[in-house]
């Protein structure tokens, strides 16, 4: 078995999700996520059957795609603004 170096690190300075600030002020960002084909699949047919999601909606679509509640929760907000933005133009 091979032993990853990265193993060895210490841990990021982000952690859940939440945006930590390092000595010299500089806001970091939690990387952006990259969805899978298969979640990107049922989020948007999940969109296609309503645009808002109840909390107990979103907490079992989560679950599903092994996704948090905040990814899925943006994920909606960023697709109805994109939706909005296209009817907008006709």
């Amino acid at each position: 078995l091979l032993s990853h170096p990265k193993e060895h690190e210490k841990p990021p300075a982000i952690s859940n999700g939440e945006l930590r600030i390092n000595g010299k002020g500089k806001k970091l960002r939690k990387p952006r996520t990259i969805y899978s084909s298969l979640q990107l699949q049922a989020l948007n047919q999940r969109f296609q059957q309503t645009q808002y999601l109840a909390l107990p909606e979103r907490a079992e679509l989560a679950a599903q795609l092994g996704l948090t509640q905040t990814q899925v929760k943006i994920w909606f907000q960023n697709k109805r603004s994109k939706y909005k933005k296209i009817m907008k133009q006709g």
